[in-house]
């Protein structure tokens, strides 16, 4: 498995090196990691590649100053992985040196499929899991010693060294060089489309790696607990349901009590767990919004520790959980009774606007953005359609029994766990 990863993470590395050459090549701008070895290339007598290499020994001593101690053996990966990387960018600009780009509408046609390539390069590094390159381990380190933002670093890095290179093109030619529109482009692109690459491609991730994937996120665990899992859409009762099936089973119950969890766990707020989970306003957004994360934005760090904490609750006791992908994290457990509760608009708007002070003109638009926020987290997270009754045990109209939902509801639970331990 490790020799696999090993090759995975070689290909995606010189697929980077190919869309390196790519974008250098358009003569519109390089990527902003390669702008300054490139900068330098124009001016002094060494290669691309070669000030890659150089650039990144630079950005691995730093890194040793910063981490000191906590700077790992295995962190020394970086030094052979970026002379393999420089080596690989002088192979493939002598490949590409060959292809005519002299209009300007073919040199926007080269960049962006190299912003692609270096998308899908980016994106078979990260599920090899096995080492990062300097650029990326740089801005880890800055993170773990500064205490700073992942994403906002890596955004503050990107920009600076893009105006290192700026500054250097015109002190020593009078000119700019290297930094163009192709570096802007690259620079909102490449993180974007990594992502979508992670979440559209994750049959090749389930081939490449099997055993990797389902460990990720669904249970493995067996348990002999009962557990409830309630979706619902907005409006239609699903947290006053669930609290009364809990109280009448004799169930544990959680819902809000996931947040302080999370929170107590990540060290964040209760209320900014609370902004985070469940609303997602569009996969594509997202994506855009945190493209300086590949993988880890908070939202996925959030929908990471909560799925764990599901996982540990069911092992626990016998409980009823609310929304969260619980259907999806518990997917595997024999015990687990997934529900789908739905109403009319009549009945949502009613329910909602006795609880919340929203007046009649706003309350459908704001059931429908609830509605559609917690189906794009839920399609984001479980690439599956959220409300789809092949996804659930039970689907039940809580407009059509009103006060008789909680009753039916648990006498069929209480037949679905009978007819189980039969």
């Amino acid at each position: 498995m490790k020799i696999k990863r090993y090759f995975i993470f070689f290909i995606g590395l010189f697929i980077n090196s190919l869309a390196v050459s790519v974008i250098t090549s358009a003569n519109l701008g390089t990527s902003p990691i390669s702008a300054i070895p490139y900068v330098l290339s124009l001016i002094l007598p060494l290669s691309l590649g070669t000030f890659t290499i150089l650039f990144s020994l630079l950005l691995i001593f730093i890194q040793i100053l910063l981490l000191r101690k906590d700077f790992q053996w295995e962190d020394l990966l970086q030094i052979p992985i970026s002379i393999i990387f420089g080596y690989f960018i002088d192979l493939t600009m002598i490949i590409i040196s060959r292809i005519p780009m002299n209009l300007y509408i073919v040199k926007i046609f080269y960049l962006l499929i190299g912003c692609l390539l270096l998308s899908f390069g980016v994106y078979l590094e990260v599920i090899a899991n096995v080492a990062m390159l300097p650029g990326e381990s740089f801005v880890k380190a800055v993170t773990r010693v500064f205490h700073t933002d992942f994403g906002s670093t890596k955004m503050s890095f990107d920009v600076s060294i893009s105006i290192i290179a700026l500054m250097i093109s015109f002190i020593c030619t009078g000119e700019i060089y290297g930094v163009r529109e192709g570096t802007l482009i690259a620079a909102i692109t490449v993180g974007f489309f990594a992502r979508i690459f992670k979440r559209k491609l994750i049959f090749l991730e389930n081939i490449l790696f099997p055993m990797q994937n389902q460990d990720s996120i669904p249970s493995q665990s067996d348990t002999t607990n009962h557990i409830i899992v309630i979706d619902r859409q907005f409006g239609s009762g699903g947290h006053e349901i669930g609290t009364a099936l809990a109280k009448q089973l004799g169930y544990q119950f959680y819902d809000g009590e996931l947040i302080s969890l999370t929170a107590k766990k990540m060290g964040y707020s209760d209320d900014f767990i609370r902004k985070q989970e469940e609303a997602l306003d569009n996969n594509y957004l997202f994506d855009f919004e945190n493209q300086s994360y590949v993988m880890d934005a908070p939202k996925d760090q959030i929908f990471e520790m909560e799925s764990q904490i599901i996982d540990e609750l069911a092992q626990k006791s016998n409980c009823v959980i609310i929304g969260r992908c619980a259907d999806y994290v518990l997917k595997h457990q024999k015990n687990c009774l997934t529900i789908f509760l739905h109403a009319n608009k009549e009945y949502r708007q009613n329910r909602i606007m006795k609880e919340q002070s929203i007046t009649i003109e706003n309350i459908e638009h704001y059931i429908m953005k609830k509605d559609k926020q917690r189906a794009a987290y839920y399609q984001y997270y479980t690439h599956q359609k959220w409300g789809d009754a092949h996804h659930y045990a039970i689907s039940l109209d809580t407009s059509l029994f009103k006060d008789q939902t909680v009753h039916i509801l648990y006498q069929m639970i209480q037949d679905y766990f009978s007819s189980q331990n039969q």
